[in-house]
């Protein structure tokens, strides 16, 4: 099993950036595909980034390529959301999730991930 902390959200203006971070606990961390989520108010939870077990493929939703970058250190056992050019539809609560089954390719799917972080909240203003 792995427990997930999410930290680093905030209020910051269009066009910023912020960087989120999620500290796994266990000693099998590399062994997880890690995933960032996010819920905007009265919307489904929907996909944003996965990352590989080793760190050297990434996925992402088309809505944040190119302005988002998610990224992991084993050692530390850490994953990254860094997010650049923000924008007001951005503003949502964002989770980090791990799944020890299947390749990051396919995991895209919410239901592909078995735990969770309690949810950092991002507010981009206008």
């Amino acid at each position: 099993q792995v427990q997930l902390v999410d930290a680093g959200g905030g209020l910051v203006q269009a066009g910023g950036s912020l960087r989120l971070s999620c500290a796994a606990s266990g000693r099998t961390f590399s062994s997880y595909v890690m995933g960032w989520f996010r819920q905007a108010p009265g919307k489904e939870r929907e996909f944003v980034a996965a990352l590989s077990r080793s760190g050297g493929v990434t996925v992402y939703a088309d809505s944040v390529k190119g302005r988002f970058t998610i990224s992991r250190d084993n050692a530390k056992n850490m994953v990254y959301l860094q997010m650049n050019s923000l924008k007001p539809e951005d503003t949502a609560v964002y989770y980090c999730a791990a799944t020890s089954s299947g390749v990051v390719a396919t995991r895209t799917s919410s239901s592909s991930y078995d735990y969770w972080g309690q949810g950092t909240r991002v507010t981009v203003s206008s």
